[in-house]
């Protein structure tokens, strides 16, 4: 967090005074509670047992035999704590394997587009980013960190939400005598 701080201040004295950022107070920062067991079980539950193996030759399907005895488990949330109490990412949790399949119904599979790169990765790596992820999107939300329309990219927030909102703001346009468009895109 030291470095960031650093990283911060050098970077605001080069655009001079940066009024925007002024205007936030500072915030209470709290410590990250260790993680649970609930939170590691609850996020293996809807994992694909069918997916394919990463890096360390394991599926979902072993963790969840794995996950059944307590210590195994302890074992993981122990590595999970001390990453972040280290601000530490271990190598082996950064390699992948790729393996390149082909799209299916391609006339010819002669091009390079005819096939798709697939990245796996190790499946404990996964878990805990999955488990961060988790917490942080409900740390997000619950303290109202994001704009109610954000729909993208949140659990609970479906095509449905976002044709509701897109709904709603034409609406409210017509009740004004206003033309509405619309300019959708996609960012990849």
């Amino acid at each position: 967090m030291e470095y960031f701080s650093f990283y911060f201040q050098h970077d605001s004295s080069l655009l001079g005074q940066c009024h925007i950022l002024d205007e936030i107070g500072d915030k209470l920062t709290l410590p990250w509670p260790a993680f649970l067991k609930g939170e590691f079980r609850l996020a293996i539950i809807n994992c694909n047992n069918s997916s394919a193996l990463g890096p360390n030759k394991l599926l979902w399907s072993h963790l969840k035999i794995i996950f059944k005895d307590d210590d195994c488990l302890n074992i993981i949330i122990n590595i999970a704590n001390m990453c972040i109490e280290l601000g530490y990412w271990p190598s082996h949790f950064k390699r992948s394997t790729t393996i390149v399949i082909s799209k299916p119904n391609k006339k010819s599979y002669n091009l390079p587009k005819a096939f798709r790169p697939i990245v796996l990765l190790n499946i404990v790596c996964k878990l805990i980013k999955k488990v961060i992820g988790e917490r942080l999107q409900f740390n997000i939300t619950s303290n109202k960190f994001i704009h109610p329309s954000q729909l993208g990219g949140l659990k609970f927030k479906s095509t449905i939400d976002a044709g509701v909102a897109l709904t709603h703001i034409i609406h409210t346009g017509w009740i004004k005598n206003l033309s509405t468009s619309t300019l959708a895109f996609d960012i990849a």
